[in-house]
């Protein structure tokens, strides 16, 4: 009974957990002492961009590169395991009560993950940003990966509550015979 609807959800959260690797986690702008538009992308796999002094001295914004100030592969590690946790989890449908507590670690893996975006890698990667940028408010956006976790843990939810519907239905077509 592969083609049920928690299948559909399980699928659903391996792509969003994929998404975010695509998108950033979030967007920092923050204004240099010379008033030049600095902004930064904290992203799951860091891509750099060259900072030039030049830049600063022509007043144009300026791109900050993530890896000096955040090194994210715990969050990587987490969302691969969590993004195989839900594929894999599909294949074992034989098995409801195996898959249920498979998706529950996933979940749960996934709420570790969305945690660490909140509390380890924005917060240090906002506090080094006004670190560098000398004391100045720096305005912080969460980013289409932030969102892409939630609705992925979300959709892992729904997965192990259906296939907890599915078990217990099959519990009472047992009792019944």
């Amino acid at each position: 009974m592969i083609q049920r609807k928690q299948t559909i959800f399980l699928i659903l959260a391996a792509c969003a957990f994929a998404v975010s690797f695509m998108f950033p986690i979030a967007s920092f702008e923050a204004k240099a002492p010379l008033g030049v538009p600095v902004t930064g992308h904290l992203r799951l796999i860091a891509k750099e961009v060259p900072e030039t002094m030049s830049q600063i001295l022509n007043g144009e914004p300026v791109e900050i590169g993530q890896r000096a100030y955040v090194n994210t592969w715990p969050l990587i590690a987490l969302t691969i395991v969590a993004a195989l946790i839900a594929l894999g989890s599909i294949f074992l449908y034989k098995n409801r009560v195996r898959q249920m507590r498979v998706v529950a670690v996933g979940f749960l893996l996934g709420v570790i993950d969305i945690f660490l975006v909140f509390i380890w890698a924005v917060d240090s990667f906002v506090d080094q940003a006004t670190q560098a940028m000398a004391g100045t408010d720096v305005k912080t956006t969460y980013g289409i990966a932030t969102w892409a976790m939630i609705v992925a843990i979300v959709l892992m939810f729904l997965a192990q509550r259906s296939i907890k519907k599915d078990e217990e239905k099959v519990r009472a077509a047992d009792r019944l015979r």
